[in-house]
């Protein structure tokens, strides 16, 4: 069987638009491959910002029983100063 080498060569007017089309296609994978790490960055910031947002409501809470306890904790104190005073 006969060694055939068959190379293909374009036409020279058409070389320069194959070799921009390659081009072009090398930035598009570029392009895709930039546009999957930025989309996995922004997920990933997302998670963060709803575990930071979850976290700041629970302190909130916590801040709210606490301002609450507070509250009662001055009026109480209110009552028995009264009481004392009362004597």
């Amino acid at each position: 069987m006969p060694n055939l080498s068959i190379r293909w060569r374009s036409r020279p007017d058409i070389a320069p638009l194959e070799q921009e089309l390659d081009r072009l296609r090398m930035d598009v994978i570029q392009l895709r491959r930039e546009l999957s790490n930025k989309t996995g960055y922004a997920a990933t910031l997302e998670l963060v910002l709803k575990q930071r947002t979850q976290t700041i409501d629970n302190q909130q809470g916590t801040i709210d029983r606490l301002r609450a306890l507070a509250a009662r904790l001055d009026a109480e104190a209110e009552h028995y100063f009264r009481m004392l005073a009362a004597d």
